[in-house]
């Protein structure tokens, strides 16, 4: 539930910044079932643009279009799952399937053409390791 929580709460703050929406997505809020292209759209396209050329301004956002960075998989993912710099940390926030689904989306859009396809259980060895709970 915190997760659905989460995820919901920092889609409605990128929607609003969002260029782009898709009214029933958002009406639905059918989150869990969310495509990479409707997260890239209500997530990510606020920092790194409609087009993927990213922006400079208040601060620096990467172009994620024709970027060579991503033709490893891993890249990506790091970045999605952890953040980095003003880079938002979203591997709590999104399940493992959408964290593959969002990335699929960028690699194979904006003149990129990566097409060796990640699966949910190809994000979990990006995850940061959790510390064991005490008292175990």
């Amino acid at each position: 539930m915190r997760r659905y929580v989460t995820t919901l709460a920092l889609m409605a703050a990128s929607a609003a910044r969002a260029q782009v929406s898709d009214p029933d997505f958002i009406a639905n809020k059918d989150i869990p079932h969310a495509t990479g292209e409707q997260l890239f759209t209500h997530i990510c396209q606020g920092c790194h643009m409609p087009d993927g050329r990213g922006a400079v301004g208040a601060g620096h956002y990467p172009a994620l279009a024709n970027n060579p960075k991503l033709a490893a998989a891993a890249y990506p993912v790091v970045m999605v799952v952890n953040g980095r710099g003003a880079m938002p940390s979203f591997g709590s926030g999104l399940s493992d399937a959408q964290i593959a689904d969002v990335v699929n989306y960028v690699r194979t859009h904006f003149g990129n053409a990566y097409t060796d396809t990640l699966r949910a259980e190809d994000i979990k060895p990006f995850h940061p390791a959790k510390p064991p709970e005490e008292g175990m």
